[in-house]
């Protein structure tokens, strides 16, 4: 262990190498992201909305739990491990989606799915904290959640392209077979294990012990609380737009290729802004990043509910995805803030539990809403859901450390500073 050095420069090789294998994990979720809910329409035959989002319903609670148990397990077993495990099990995914009978079969492709992500989302999450120790948690989590999400946007986009071009089937799936092969050779190669970087932070952190990881990391924890509401939430909105946006595109007019455009658009604004907002988590208070953030996608999809055009559309879009890069990489970085090395990676798990449920609670929250009334009203139902939950993160949660700064005390400072400087020109 003496040699084990904490640090994104330290170990930016190993680091590289889990980003690049977290892209392929994200790329397995933009397999469904565009062609899923055609599929249930054009070649099932399913109406209901609510059966319609039911692979998501399935897709949040399997994941939801395999969050909970790689944190609880990751320890024991070994982040690695668990790693491969995910992607021995994300092997058939593809083959299923291809070759669907029924969406009995969809629905089975997506319960491996959600252990797949559970596993190997969580441990290359839990891995990349490992490695970088306490300054630039929030740069680190930026980069993962860049690398899954840009990933899940270009999947997204080449599989309603190719779609648009071949059909939808098999030809889009013949990517996700790459992903999952490249991703286990990767992992069992490539990764080494971070279980001494845990053991070496530990000697010098002097966060306390948490007396009971679920109950304080769910709620009872102001900070730890906050954020696992507001994941749950942002998911919550996440699986609503993830199911609802290509039916609602489609009632539209708007064709595949289209669809594929603009569903790609807020995971690619989800990803890139990451690279900008991780950083941002590091300096600024992450209270603010975390309400701030809650409220622009409030405010994006309030306004869903009046798009016409695809101009409307792209821009609510992109407010969408850089609302939900303001809080993504913020989560994570606020859980490793709040807990000792030895307890973070359960507590991640159990943050990650309640954040993935929200995928399920929102689309079937939605998909009901939808079909006894509209469309409209569930989008502005999960709008107001997503508004409370920035104001309990205003109300409850403070800064930890009293170094960060506030981000309308830098943005007036600045203006201050400018308004000072033009006037002694």
């Amino acid at each position: 262990m003496q040699n084990v050095r904490l640090g994104l420069k330290e170990n930016w090789k190993q680091f590289t190498i889990l980003v690049i294998i977290n892209a392929f994990v994200g790329g397995m979720v933009g397999l469904e992201r565009t062609i899923l809910p055609q599929i249930a329409e054009k070649e099932f035959a399913i109406a209901a909305k609510t059966a319609i989002l039911s692979f998501i319903i399935v897709f949040g609670i399997v994941k939801a739990v395999t969050n909970y148990y790689t944190g609880t397990l990751a320890n024991r077993f070994g982040r690695k491990n668990l790693l491969i495990a995910g992607w021995i099990i994300g092997l058939p995914i593809p083959f299923v989606l291809m070759f669907a009978k029924d969406w009995n079969w969809i629905i089975a492709a997506n319960v491996l799915l959600g252990i797949n992500q559970g596993l190997a989302w969580s441990s290359t999450v839990v891995m990349k904290i490992d490695l970088v120790g306490e300054k630039q948690r929030g740069f680190a989590m930026g980069l993962n959640e860049f690398a899954g999400y840009i990933a899940v946007a270009v999947i997204a986009f080449l599989t309603g392209w190719i779609a648009g071009e071949f059909g939808i089937r098999p030809y889009p799936f013949y990517v996700g077979i790459v992903l999952a092969f490249f991703g286990l050779l990767g992992s069992i190669f490539f990764v080494k294990d971070t279980r001494h970087h845990v053991a070496k932070e530990a000697t010098t952190n002097n966060v306390p012990g948490l007396k009971n990881i679920f109950w304080e990391t769910t709620w009872k924890n102001k900070n730890l609380g906050s954020v696992t509401q507001a994941g749950l939430i942002s998911n919550l909105n996440d699986g609503m737009v993830w199911g609802i946006f290509p039916i609602l595109l489609a009632t539209k007019g708007f064709t595949i290729s289209q669809i594929g455009i603009v569903t790609a658009i807020y995971p690619a604004v989800w990803g890139i802004g990451q690279l900008f907002t991780g950083k941002m988590a590091d300096r600024f208070c992450k209270k603010d990043m975390l309400y701030l953030g809650m409220f622009l996608q409030a405010i994006a999809l309030l306004l869903l509910v009046w798009a016409n055009t695809m101009l409307h559309f792209i821009i609510l879009s992109s407010i969408l995805g850089w609302g939900t890069a303001m809080v993504y990489p913020t989560f994570l970085a606020t859980v490793a803030e709040n807990t000792n090395p030895q307890d973070r990676a359960k507590s991640i798990g159990i943050f990650r539990l309640w954040r993935d449920l929200g995928y399920a609670i929102g689309a079937i929250l939605t998909g009901i809403i939808a079909d006894f009334f509209n469309l409209n009203t569930a989008i502005l139902f999960i709008a107001l859901l997503t508004f409370l939950s920035a104001i309990i993160i205003y109300v409850r949660m403070s800064c930890r450390f009293t170094g960060s700064t506030k981000i309308f005390d830098w943005i007036f400072n600045r203006s201050k500073a400018n308004t000072s400087t033009n006037i002694q020109l």
